[in-house]
């Protein structure tokens, strides 16, 4: 048995990674840590996990993490797993960072879209950026694992064929991206309240939303040269799931079928990837609870654009399931262990 520890364990992240990893038949979770729930049972917060993970909640101080541990998830908010990560590296463990802390190559962009200075740019370097579709093999080496932000997997997945393949324009993409509260974290916030949120449906963070760099960053790298992308959230009054709808401009156009060939044949390696049939679009329904992305596409004949819309769980694919997909590389193990959940 491997065996984990979790930081952070008590957030809507945190929750979905006990629950992966408490069916994972190589893992055994040996540490789960909470400054706000510090010396309580796991079971006695999350009252689902009685009887299957009790363990006791300790404070989030790497020298009361046991040695034993050879993967740390690092489940806490932007700006706090940086504080702490070097130390867990310094003391030889493995981490896998569910932050935005480590996704961004460049040090002057956690400046302007997270509002602080980052301490240790050299990390920066050697930390992986774990869309494990595209970065298996980087994955497989890394000491330290830059789990990607939500929206990011739903759109870089979606266009990684096509930007891999020089196929579009890469200065007139467009993404309309719609997400479960979920993802705004456990922590209480009044744009969230119940009462603000429920029978609304609204975009924030036009124009400025914290993933537009890292979206940028990766599409780039697969385009060969820069790439600016148009990016909207939206807020949908449910828990979970992200839908997005992202709009493209061919540089020459290409036969529908020939596209959706060209993603089965992409992905053809990748067993959390579904591309839908032509009768087909996804939806949040078909993948909730699951670490699957579904893929559809569309070639409007009228405008002469293609329309690619993907479908996650923000909390699994988005999150927690692609954490423990990137352990499965890093460990040795089947990329798909512990993670057969079929959506509910």
């Amino acid at each position: 048995m491997t065996r984990v520890a979790i930081l952070g364990a008590t957030g809507y992240t945190g929750i979905e990674l006990i629950r992966l990893l408490n069916d994972h038949p190589e893992i055994e979770l040996i540490f789960a840590g909470s400054e706000s729930q510090a010396g309580n049972a796991l079971s006695d917060i999350h009252p689902q996990f009685r009887g299957r993970e009790d363990l006791i909640l300790n404070r989030m101080q790497v020298e009361k993490i046991p040695p034993a541990a050879e993967i740390i998830f690092c489940a806490l908010p932007h700006g706090r797993s940086v504080q702490i990560v070097p130390e867990l590296l310094e003391n030889s463990f493995k981490v896998i960072d569910l932050s935005a802390d480590f996704r961004l190559k460049r040090i002057d962009l956690y400046k302007q879209w997270y509002g602080y200075e980052h301490p240790f740019p050299a990390l920066l370097g050697e930390a992986v950026y774990g869309l494990t579709e595209l970065n298996k093999k980087a994955v497989s080496a890394g000491q330290l694992i830059a789990n990607p932000g939500c929206y990011p997997t739903s759109i870089i997945l979606a266009l990684a064929p096509l930007m891999d393949n020089n196929l579009i324009e890469g200065d007139s993409i467009i993404v309309d991206a719609k997400s479960g509260v979920s993802g705004a974290g456990r922590a209480p916030k009044q744009p969230f309240h119940f009462p603000e949120c429920a029978e609304n449906f609204k975009a924030y963070r036009v124009a400025n939303h914290q993933h537009t760099p890292e979206i940028e960053q990766e599409l780039s790298h697969l385009r060969g040269s820069d790439t600016i992308v148009t990016f909207t959230p939206h807020l949908v009054p449910m828990i979970r799931g992200i839908l997005s709808t992202i709009y493209l401009d061919m540089k020459s156009q290409k036969p529908e079928q020939e596209l959706r060939s060209l993603y089965h044949n992409y992905y053809e390696k990748c067993p959390f990837v579904r591309i839908m049939d032509e009768k087909t679009m996804p939806e949040t329904r078909f993948v909730r609870g699951s670490n699957y992305i579904d893929i559809g596409l569309k070639m409007d004949q009228r405008t002469g654009r293609l329309v690619v819309i993907s479908a996650i769980d923000n909390l699994i694919k988005g999150a927690a399931g692609q954490a423990v997909q990137n352990m499965n590389i890093m460990l040795g193990y089947q990329e798909n262990t512990g993670l057969g959940q079929l959506p509910c």
